[in-house]
């Protein structure tokens, strides 16, 4: 599964130089996140084909392989996964196995603070900082944008990202780079004081 990148580029920690060799606008691979929904397909084997909900530890359970960790892989990535988990049930080859993105629930992050509409959303694809802030109906009157959070769960405990809109807001766009518009992944929460 493909996505769309909007200015920004994925902020997975595996693709650090492929993110900084691509062009805005590029396609973006995605990456498997805490609670999205895998449909996978072992073909010729209708007792393994099923749809499987990624736990919040970033895993999930495959018949005959067991736990299978799909934090932030490909879907290939996966597929190789079970493939080499199955090797040891088939005398030959193990049939192809098909692993696509059917829910991507994982994307879900929170607005809060100063603006129309704070809750949760699941875009089902990769936005930037400003497109998470126009899901939440864009700033309320005296939010402050020169001073946007992003509150980032890590493997190490939360991480605070500040953002500085206030000056793309006003059209001054000359300086937009993947640091200054970060995108929002899964689980994170966006505060606008």
């Amino acid at each position: 599964m493909l996505l769309q990148a909007t200015p920004a580029l994925a902020q997975q920690p595996a693709a650090a130089s492929a993110r900084a060799a691509a062009a805005p606008g590029a396609l973006v691979p995605y990456r498997i996140n805490p609670g999205d929904e895998l449909e996978i397909f072992v073909w010729g084997e209708e007792r393994l084909q099923r749809t499987e909900r990624v736990l919040p530890d970033g895993t999930f359970s495959f018949p005959l392989v067991g736990k299978v960790d799909a934090l932030n892989a490909l879907p290939g990535e996966i597929e190789a996964r079970i493939t080499k988990g199955l090797e040891s049930q088939y005398r030959t080859a193990v049939p192809q196995v098909t692993v696509s993105v059917k829910t991507p629930a994982g994307l879900q992050f929170s607005v809060l603070g100063k603006v129309r509409s704070p809750g949760s959303f699941n875009p089902g694809r990769y936005v930037n900082v400003l497109e998470a802030l126009s899901f939440a109906g864009g700033p309320a009157e005296f939010a402050q944008l020169s001073n946007v959070v992003i509150i980032r769960k890590t493997a190490t405990g939360a991480q605070a990202i500040r953002v500085r809109l206030s000056d793309i807001l006003k059209g001054q766009v000359a300086d937009v780079t993947n640091e200054t518009l970060p995108l929002v992944r899964g689980g994170d929460t966006v505060i606008v004081p």
